[in-house]
């Protein structure tokens, strides 16, 4: 019986190491081709969300996403929205925003692109406060904090 173990052990291994053989060559384009399947994304928390509206005005645009309630086991009651800004920006940006589109402003954002100070002024209940407010390298991005 110790016998049987022991060969099938060392065939199991070998076919191991036969399929690493075959695989190991082509690792870049098995990748690839995983990553463009439909079912792969990048999670919401990192990438910000999906663009839900765009505001354009003279110098710059607004990307506005849609909120992200997103845990590991599903919903959270506390999440964000992430606002991107593109385009020529100005020293110092005074928006108000409307980030459920529903006709009535939701916040005004009040950002000092010199010092990185920006101010936040919750016009609705669910607009808990700043999350994170940074330059990067297509304009500037802010996060602000919501309830549902």
């Amino acid at each position: 019986m110790n016998k049987m173990k022991s060969i099938l052990g060392i065939i199991w291994a070998l076919a191991g190491l036969i399929i690493i053989i075959v695989l190991f060559p082509g690792l870049t384009g098995y990748s690839k081709a995983l990553s463009s399947a439909p079912f792969m994304r990048i999670n919401p928390n990192y990438s910000g969300g999906e663009i839900f509206y765009s505001k354009s005005h003279a110098e710059y645009k607004i990307d506005i996403r849609k909120p992200v309630f997103s845990g590991l086991t599903g919903e959270k009651e506390h999440g964000f929205i992430q606002l991107d800004w593109r385009g020529n920006l100005a020293s110092y940006l005074i928006d108000t925003i409307d980030y459920n589109n529903d006709g009535e402003n939701d916040f005004i954002i009040n950002i000092n692109t010199l010092n990185s100070e920006t101010e936040l002024e919750p016009l609705n209940g669910k607009v808990t406060g700043l999350n994170i407010s940074t330059s990067t390298s297509y304009g500037w991005s802010s996060r602000i904090n919501l309830i549902k």
